[in-house]
């Protein structure tokens, strides 16, 4: 497997970058390289855990104390949560536990709150801590075990340490940090796996946004960090404490806000200079498990990976979210509490092809996934929307079957317009209070379908959707690292879609295969011209369940003291 980067002087990063997306396209007829056939036995363990690192077991509290699922887009709804151990057990259950396990013919898997490409979860999950009664008397470096809810003590921090650490941050405040073990996803999908590692980070900071609203937390992500910075808090930069094991690749690190009278205005989005060094320099315990026999270097992985090292960049300019208005506002209705809401989340593996939706509801649900809006998850960034939504409406009440797009982006209208069919209508859906668009009228399921592998999933809901990204302008104005970002940026839309189906009373599921240039074709859009491309799928309808499959409790396998008595469903 050759590179045109492995042979003569290396090519720019950006250029590496648009290499690398080309040659990962699936196409009719011909698939990204790919393993070809599952080597089972040597499937990647989806639990990582550091052998001779403390042990901290998490709470697992009640159902009945997170407000309504709506309440997540008013904040001031939600009086905030001190910080226990109670409440960041509650806070690491929602955003990056078990919901349930799956059984079925004698093999058991576990479902969890943060979505996964294929359930393979390549995202680990830590926590920088000041000292928290119950946990630790000292400040630490954590990763977190969702199999055993528990924490496991990477690094102890001094006062010394912490308090550099902290000097830039919140009072009450604490990091959440993201990390990625690729080989989990390049074992079952070669060399697209990449882009797949991307969609799930973007959909576990989506996840940990959702967890911090329903205790009245706040999360800001800390733009600025390098993933030299990121790996060194973090510890992945340790290599004796990985030598056995696969690598992670650092992600990102965020802040999560807990004390109500922190001001709710612009958050911090770096750390103080030198803060890494001292968390380097802390006590260090734990070794990485090995998560499969063998594993197998894709050079296409590697370069991707090399070519996207994020630097250490400046924050971006702040932005005033309230003045964007809040269409997710819409008025609190009578759903479920947001922990049940998160808990029953699941991906739809088919859909029932009947099943619509009601206008308003449908409109609702576009309106939460618009970029800088004072909620959940788009609070909690600071880099501006570059994705605009495809969208094949198939039944939708009051809505004529067809192909609409919404411009999230609406100041780039033009300039999408102008790379599109000069067929399409672009007719305004004025009733939605959205920059909605009608671009052609009629029954689209089988494009759906085809577009997303031939899956039939995707024309069967009540609607289903292609993540379009502003490409080549966000590599050349942001650098060859925002390849990852807008890859996240459709994982975040994509968790607020999971939440609103289940909201709703239907269900989705995100979709990796897809024909990249097919979805092109369809809009018009010059193959030859990467300015506009697609990055994910995803579809909203009635769900047909799998009664083959046996549901389990998520934390059934714990001993019953680790619950508390008003819990249900464990």
């Amino acid at each position: 497997m050759t590179l045109a980067s492995d042979v003569g002087p290396l090519p720019d990063a950006v250029t590496r970058v648009r290499a690398y997306h080309q040659r990962t396209k699936h196409m009719p007829g011909r698939y990204a390289a790919g393993p070809g056939t599952m080597d089972w036995a040597n499937q990647p363990d989806p639990f990582r855990r550091f052998s001779g690192a403390r042990l901290v077991e998490l709470p697992l509290v009640p159902d009945d104390r997170t407000p309504p699922y709506d309440w997540l887009f008013h904040s001031q709804e939600t009086p905030p949560r001190p910080l226990s151990a109670e409440s960041l057990g509650l806070f690491l259950e929602l955003s990056l536990g078990l919901t349930a396990w799956k059984e079925s013919q004698g093999t058991r898997w576990a479902l969890r709150s943060n979505p996964s490409s294929g359930n393979l979860h390549p995202t680990e999950g830590y926590v920088v801590l000041p000292p928290i009664a119950s946990l630790s008397d000292c400040a630490g470096v954590y990763h977190y075990a969702p199999r055993e809810h528990a924490l496991e003590q990477r690094c102890v921090l001094g006062k010394a340490a912490w308090g550099a650490l902290a000097v830039g941050l919140p009072a009450g405040a604490f990091l959440v940090g993201l990390t990625s073990v690729h080989w989990r996803e390049t074992w079952k999908y070669g060399e697209r796996a990449y882009r797949y590692c991307q969609h799930d980070v973007g959909h576990a900071l989506g996840a940990i946004c959702f967890s911090a609203s329903a205790l009245g937390w706040r999360v800001a992500l800390l733009s600025a960090l390098s993933d030299a910075e990121v790996g060194g808090l973090l510890g992945l930069d340790r290599a004796a404490d990985f030598s056995d094991a696969e690598a992670e690749h650092p992600d990102l690190i965020a802040v999560v806000i807990t004390d109500p009278a922190v001001p709710a205005g612009p958050a911090p989005r770096r750390l103080p200079e030198g803060a890494a060094a001292g968390v380097r320099a802390g006590q260090w315990a734990g070794t990485a498990n090995r998560l499969s026999p063998k594993g197998d270097d894709w050079l296409a992985i590697g370069a991707v990976e090399d070519a996207t090292v994020k630097p250490h960049t400046p924050p971006l300019p702040l932005r005033d979210l309230a003045a964007n208005g809040n269409p997710g506002q819409r008025p609190i209705r009578d759903v479920p509490r947001s922990a049940a809401i998160i808990r029953q989340r699941r991906s739809a593996v088919a859909m029932d092809a009947r099943t619509g939706l009601p206008l308003d509801t449908f409109f609702g649900m576009l309106a939460r996934t618009l970029p800088n809006r004072p909620h959940p998850p788009w609070a909690a960034i600071d880099f501006p929307g570059r994705i605009q939504l495809c969208l094949f409406v198939h039944r939708i009440d009051g809505l004529s079957p067809g192909l609409y797009v919404l411009m999230r982006d609406e100041a780039r209208l033009d300039a999408f317009r102008a790379a599109c069919h000069d067929r399409f209508a672009w007719q305004h859906v004025g009733a939605s209070g959205m920059p909605l668009y009608a671009l052609s009228a009629g029954d689209c399921r089988e494009a759906a379908t085809k577009a997303s592998c031939f899956q039939n999933i995707a024309g069967d809901g009540a609607f289903s959707l292609g993540m379009v990204a502003d490409f080549t302008r966000t590599l050349e104005d942001d650098g060859a690292w925002a390849y990852r970002r807008l890859f996240w940026e459709t994982g975040l839309i994509g968790q607020v879609l999971y939440l609103e189906s289940e909201a709703a009373g239907v269900r989705s599921t995100g979709m990796g295969c897809y024909f990249d240039d097919v979805v092109h074709q369809l809009l018009g859009i010059d193959l030859s011209d990467d300015s506009w491309q697609s990055l994910y799928h995803f579809t909203v309808g009635g769900a047909v369940d799998d009664d083959r499959l046996i549901s389990l409790p998520a934390y059934g396998h714990l001993p019953p003291e680790r619950t508390s008595p008003g819990r249900t469903g464990t």
